[in-house]
């Protein structure tokens, strides 16, 4: 077991080095031809020790058979001498009762048989010795027939084993039978262990009683174990030895474990043997038994023997498998030394082994010889990594190598560090005009201008990219560093003259300073070049870094990252923006909102759609927007229709129209809620429309059967044809705001709104005018024959939790009725 152990650590024990490799495979054969061996050995040593103990069992069995046999004939010639007194015959023939009690009271004695009697010539009863139970008649009167044919049996008198034996009475014809019964003993069974070394128990079963040990060579506690695993179902082969197990079980015996150790057990039946009854049903019987361990134990020095021949062989293979290890891996582990003297760039070292003629050998040379080849490239590998082939100048590794240098030198100090950032003004044009190589000599000829303006040892130019430059100016805060760059941006008014073409130069330049601006020298030129573009853009000749130019990226980069978090925390809010009816018996009443959503970010307040919702368009994210909109409008319908709102409206963007399963989740929100697809308004742009027609037809189609109102928001705003709004199944226009805010002014745009509405009751379509500032074109809308207005003078979009208060007060009739004034006039 220890063996196995081993075995089962080394294999969870993965070595790393190859000379640990080498011993643990020298290791591994060795012993795993040793375990097999071992294995083989152990397993025939268990299979030859059950088979010889069944053996010896069979053995047993005709021993205590033997034994039996030698005592009743024993017993036998001592009841023949009382059959053969001259006084007993008389008294036999002469029918004396007493005489014969008498004589066998004192021959039993004399013999040790404690149940005696004297049967007739027809096998029945005529006297019991004086110490013989009567009862014992019962037991004996079955046996008569048995003991007349054989002359001897056993039985079971009151509980206990008897072994009975008759012998004829002549006198001199056969005048009876004198029976004589005596106990079974311990040292009948000692007898038994002294010649075949095996234990035995003798097992009775009393009639209506449990079997219970008579005797037993076995221990007291061994003996009732016995006992119960003779009572439980009887163990199968051995899987260690299915053979040997198979000849136990058909030689007759059986596997059972005593006290923890495994034995092997026959039964015999000493009374009641039939084909039809179990061993464990007979009145009587003896079960033979002997320990497997005592079986094996002649083959442990054996086994021990081979224990220390394996580890024995196990410290050579041990042995062996370190010195060849050591033989292999020693040169191996003088070039990992040179190796790592490469990798820290020091290529002066030969290396060692070199003069070896075997693959060790051929492999030295073969480092030796990349050592060389690193050696010789290696100057030409820093000249390429940190420097710029075309301008000689350093490159952007080197210069950001030189920035962290400097600002790490600053910071005891204090003094600032400035980086200027500069980029050409149409180079590309340069390029596609006059060809790369001219491009190339342009930029050499950018090179030296700025190289001879760096007066201060210490300062530094870089080409870092393309008709990118930067500039390092240690010491220098941000009015030096823009002084600079000015300097060099008037530099580069001067036209330059290359193969008789002459080049305008110019340049946008960004300036930033550590510590004022970075904490960094990343951040440091990363916010130079903000500024330089920046420059670029609002054709600046030079700008120092300002944090407003840079704080939309963030700020798109954390919103977007934050609004998924702001669903799953519920910080979206649904406002909504009434709608009144312009004209119609309904004219001044509240009719319907717009649905809208503003965001509650936890830290910085409350957020317009347009901080948010453009970047949820183009990341896809609006979709989860849009389906929260409609469930938050679906939940608030109940009170909505209370307030006499018959009508919620809901955007939808251009990756809504795409989805082909939009009216599927609208229809699973509404029905969740009890809210008619009629109470529902969709409003959609017409860029939404356009930017993929046929799709977005297919889904208004499908929005339109299920019954849902269509709206096209914004109208005349964007670029869609007339027919397509002729195909398309909607219901609504809502003229976009930038033409009614200034209708009441500008006759054009009162125009365009009065076409706008002619057209659309011409195709059956109603009209909502959107971005109502006053009542002078709230009522110029009504004139015109419009349906429905919404804007700031009726209300501005406003919580759910406040539009009831909204709805009381129109209904009061204190903006109603300015509105129906208005209308009225």
């Amino acid at each position: 077991m220890r063996l196995v152990r081993l075995a089962l650590q080394l294999r969870r024990w993965r070595p790393q080095r190859l000379s640990s490799r080498i011993v643990a495979l020298f290791l591994g054969l060795l012993l795993a031809v040793q375990l097999a061996s071992f294995a083989a050995v152990h397993w025939s040593i268990e299979g030859n020790a059950r088979l010889r103990l069944a053996q010896d069992l069979e053995v047993g069995e005709r021993v205590w058979a033997r034994l039996l046999a030698q005592r009743a004939h024993k017993l036998t010639l001592d009841a023949t001498l009382l059959a053969a007194d001259y006084g007993f015959r008389g008294a036999a023939a002469s029918g004396d009762i007493d005489t014969l009690r008498s004589a066998l009271a004192n021959h039993g004695a004399r013999i040790g048989a404690t149940v005696t009697a004297m049967l007739g010539p027809d096998l029945a009863l005529r006297a019991l010795g004086e110490a013989t139970d009567p009862a014992a008649l019962d037991a004996l009167r079955p046996l008569a027939p048995q003991l007349a044919e054989q002359g001897s049996a056993l039985a079971l008198v009151g509980g206990r084993p008897f072994q009975v034996v008759l012998v004829p009475v002549k006198a001199p014809l056969r005048v009876g039978y004198v029976v004589m019964g005596f106990a079974l003993d311990a040292s009948l069974l000692d007898e038994l262990r002294a010649v075949t070394g095996l234990h035995a128990t003798v097992l009775v079963r009393p009639r209506g009683a449990a079997e219970q040990a008579w005797l037993s060579t076995l221990p007291p506690a061994a003996t009732r174990e016995l006992l119960l695993g003779l009572q439980a179902p009887a163990a199968g082969p051995d899987s260690a030895a299915d053979a040997a197990g198979a000849a136990i079980a058909a030689s007759g015996s059986h596997a059972l474990s005593l006290a923890g150790s495994p034995h092997v057990v026959r039964s015999l039946v000493l009374i009641g043997a039939s084909a039809d009854t179990p061993a464990a049903a007979a009145p009587l019987r003896t079960v033979l038994l002997r320990s497997v361990a005592d079986a094996v134990a002649p083959y442990r020095p054996l086994q021990a023997t081979l224990a220390a021949l394996t580890l024995g062989g196990l410290l050579l293979a041990g042995a062996a498998g370190v010195f060849t290890a050591r033989r292999v891996t020693t040169p191996l582990r003088s070039l990992v030394r040179a190796s790592e003297q490469l990798g820290r760039g020091d290529y002066g070292v030969a290396m060692r082994h070199t003069e070896r003629h075997d693959e060790i050998g051929e492999l030295a040379r073969s480092f030796d010889l990349m050592r060389v080849s690193i050696a010789a490239h290696g100057a030409e590998i820093r000249q390429l990594a940190y420097w710029d082939r075309l301008t000689g100048l350093p490159n952007q590794a080197q210069f950001r190598d030189a920035v962290r240098q400097a600002i790490a030198a600053a910071s005891g100090s204090g003094s600032p560090v400035a980086v200027v950032m500069l980029d050409l003004d149409r180079f590309k044009h340069v390029n596609d005009v006059l060809g790369y190589a001219f491009g190339d000599r342009l930029l050499q000829g950018v090179a030296q201008r700025l190289s001879g303006h760096l007066r201060r040892p210490g300062d530094l130019v870089a080409r870092l990219s393309g008709d990118e430059f930067g500039l390092l100016l240690p010491g220098s805060d941000a009015a030096q560093a823009l002084a600079m760059a000015e300097r060099l941006s008037d530099v580069f008014e001067l036209p330059m003259t290359l193969d008789d073409h002459t080049v305008d130069l110019a340049a946008g330049f960004g300036v930033a300073c550590w510590p004022l601006h970075a904490g960094d020298a990343d951040t440091l030129i990363s916010r130079a070049e903000v500024a330089m573009y920046t420059a670029k853009r609002k054709t600046s000749a030079a700008l120092i870094y300002d944090p407003a130019s840079d704080v939309g990226s963030a700020l798109t980069l954390s919103l977007l990252s934050e609004l998924r978090r702001a669903l799953e925390n519920d910080e979206l809010r649904l406002y909504l923006q009434p709608k009144v009816a312009l004209g119609g018996a309904r004219a001044g009443r509240l009719v319907g909102a717009e649905a809208l959503v503003r965001w509650q970010h936890p830290s910085r307040g409350l957020l317009q759609p347009n901080e948010f919702i453009p970047f949820a368009e183009q990341t896809g994210f609006v979709r989860l927007l849009t389906l929260w909109m409609l469930e938050a409008s679906a939940r608030e319908w109940p009170r909505l229709r209370g307030l006499g709102i018959h009508r919620v409206s809901v955007n939808l963007s251009t990756r809504d129209l795409l989805d082909s399963e939009l009216p599927a989740k609208i229809d699973r929100i509404l029905r969740g809620h009890a809210m008619p697809t009629s109470a529902l308004c969709l409003e959609l742009t017409e860029s939404a429309i356009m930017e993929e027609p046929q799709r977005a037809e297919a889904t208004l189609n499908a929005l339109s059967q299920a019954g849902f109102k269509l709206s096209i928001d914004d109208f005349g705003t964007g670029y869609s044809s007339l027919a397509y709004l002729k195909r398309l199944p909607v219901d609504e226009l809502k003229i976009d705001k930038s033409f009614v805010l200034a209708m009441e002014h500008d006759e054009d745009d009162a125009a365009i709104v009065r076409s706008t509405i002619d057209l659309a009751h011409n195709l059956g379509l109603s009209v909502v005018a959107e971005g109502v500032e006053n009542a002078a074109v709230m009522a110029r809308l009504a004139e015109l024959d419009c349906d429905e207005a919404q804007g700031y003078h009726i209300s501005r979009p406003l919580p759910v939790a406040e539009l009831a208060a909204f709805a009381a007060r129109w209904r009061g009739g204190v903006v109603q009725a300015e509105a129906e004034t208005a209308l009225a006039n």
